[in-house]
């Protein structure tokens, strides 16, 4: 009967630690996978006009604060990765959209010189 609970300690103990592992890494890039496609389509079409560059700031502010309190007062350290990928995320969606933005508007004036 011991044995038994033995070997069932040994399956239950690696199968927690996967299901943590897991969890983690979805904490992780859970943030980050709905601007996936945001960003292939807006690449695509080449218009950011449905995109709030707005919450991407709030975001990137946001996530900026979280990791300057991270050095006051440690805690998780998904929480921390999270940031740092949700800052690389927005910085990468400003500057497409900025991009976008700046040639949409460089080709509406051309068009507005040659009339």
């Amino acid at each position: 009967m011991e044995q038994g609970l033995s070997s069932l300690k040994q399956f239950v103990l690696p199968v927690g630690k996967l299901a943590s592992w897991i969890a983690a890494v979805a904490m992780v890039f859970g943030g980050v996978v709905p601007y996936i496609p945001q960003y292939r389509d807006i690449k695509r079409t080449q218009n950011a006009e449905g995109f709030s560059i707005y919450v991407c700031l709030v975001l990137l502010v946001a996530n900026i604060l979280r990791v300057l309190f991270w050095f006051g007062r440690y805690f998780e350290p998904p929480l921390l990765l999270q940031s740092i990928i949700m800052i690389i995320t927005m910085l990468v969606m400003l500057k497409l959209c900025t991009a976008v933005r700046v040639a949409s508007e460089l080709t509406t004036r051309r068009r507005a010189f040659t009339g």
